[in-house]
């Protein structure tokens, strides 16, 4: 399975491929999407994951899709994880290794 390292939070992407080309803070993008101000400034901080509500509301005013949004933040909690428990995978045959094994 292929990762980037490190892997990419959807707040960056938000910050440097959207907001920062715009000139757009935080806070307009947060009065536009009618979210507290907070959501979106942890957002792009890379300090809170994309939720599907938050999702909904970044494909509406960029005109993208919420699919968009919600994949890149899955491939990055997929990545976070799949490295906390490389160890704990390695030990895992996989189908059709363990039917040679048993």
């Amino acid at each position: 399975m292929l990762y980037i390292k490190p892997p990419i939070h959807p707040g960056e992407i938000l910050r440097e491929e959207y907001l920062a080309p715009l000139g757009l803070k935080p806070y307009t993008l947060a009065k536009k999407l009618h979210v507290p101000r907070t959501r979106i400034e942890r957002l792009v901080a890379e300090r809170t994951p994309v939720t599907s509500d938050t999702a909904l509301r970044l494909a509406k005013f960029f005109d993208t899709t919420p699919q968009f949004w919600m994949n890149m933040q899955a491939a990055y909690d997929l990545a976070i994880e799949a490295e906390s428990k490389k160890e704990e995978l390695a030990q895992i045959n996989n189908y059709a290794e363990a039917r040679l094994v048993a």
